[in-house]
């Protein structure tokens, strides 16, 4: 992933594509943030953050500027918009490809019948191993209140 990136960084300075560029440091700075946050964490030589934790921080990157987009467009900024948008393309490029509707509540239910979960209380199991499999594959905050309504639509019969 680091190296996928490291990569499309040195093709856009060859190809004098400022904007990428800007993009692409954007989040090697960002990752170079968890990488000292892990390491002083765990107060040891740590290896720095993996493909799970830069798949995270491209999630958390790219859901931030939709939000700055729809608040420049109601703001009636679109040029400000537009720009954040373009950044999210540039991110979008290195997170897989995301889950349509049918998929996640495919995804919800396996996980639902593998942990076993049968009440609410066992959200946090269903969420877990959702993550753990579709990082950075969906949204999660979306995700949460779906398998919310599937547990509770559970445990009351159905």
């Amino acid at each position: 992933m680091r190296t996928r990136i490291t990569t499309a960084l040195k093709q856009a300075m060859k190809d004098k594509d400022t904007e990428r560029l800007s993009t692409l440091r954007l989040i090697n700075a960002a990752i170079k943030d968890r990488d000292i946050a892990k390491r002083a964490e765990v107060n040891e030589e740590a290896t720095g953050c993996g493909d799970a934790d830069v798949l995270e921080i491209l999630g958390k990157m790219s859901k931030q500027r939709k939000e700055s987009a729809r608040a420049y467009e109601e703001g009636g900024r679109l040029d400000l918009a537009e720009r954040e948008l373009r950044e999210v393309e540039v991110i979008e490029e290195f997170l897989p490809k995301q889950l349509d509707d049918d998929e996640v509540a495919a995804a919800i239910q396996a996980a639902i019948s593998a942990t076993g979960a049968g009440s609410i209380r066992d959200m946090g199991k269903v969420m877990g191993a959702l993550k753990s499999r579709y990082a950075g594959r969906m949204d999660f905050g979306k995700v949460g209140p779906l398998v919310k309504d599937h547990l509770c639509s559970a445990s009351n019969g159905g």
